[in-house]
């Protein structure tokens, strides 16, 4: 138990670990704080399912360092996220503006409930449209009479 226990601390270790090196930090903790909240608006394009702050892709350790620069020249958070959204494109954000392009993606989880919505409402009509079996014959019920009476090898 004590050996398992610690298996799964050593394996978590890295989750509970910060992204980057001391060095990739800026030096003000308000900028910091700014770009690793901006870092957290922005997907990593390798990871596809986390936060620029959250991979340890060499693309996000990049995107990191140009927000990182960009903070520290000036820049405020909207342009910042305009640069790198301008260069790639909506999938870069976390979460994509509500367009033509990208209305079937915010759709997604409203198509697929009232699909299956629709499945469980045609499953039940089905069901209760199904018919009783007919009961059975005078000669079924003497001949399932025979069967259950037959020993069995």
């Amino acid at each position: 138990m004590t050996r398992t226990l610690a298996l799964l601390l050593l394996l978590t270790m890295p989750a509970f670990a910060a992204v980057g090196t001391p060095e990739e930090r800026l030096p003000d903790p308000a900028q910091e704080a700014r770009a690793e909240a901006i870092g957290r608006q922005l997907r990593c394009l390798v990871c596809q399912n986390q936060s620029i702050e959250d991979s340890d892709a060499d693309l996000a350790r990049d995107l990191r360092r140009v927000v990182r620069e960009r903070v520290a020249a000036g820049e405020d958070s909207t342009r910042v996220i305009d640069f790198v959204h301008a260069r790639y494109g909506d999938f870069v954000l976390l979460r994509p503006p509500v367009n033509a392009v990208t209305a079937l993606l915010w759709a997604t989880p409203a198509i697929a409930l009232g699909g299956g919505i629709l499945a469980i409402l045609l499953m039940r009509r089905r069901i209760a449209a199904t018919p009783e079996p007919a009961p059975l014959t005078e000669a079924e019920r003497t001949r399932l009479a025979e069967l259950d009476e037959t020993p069995r090898v």
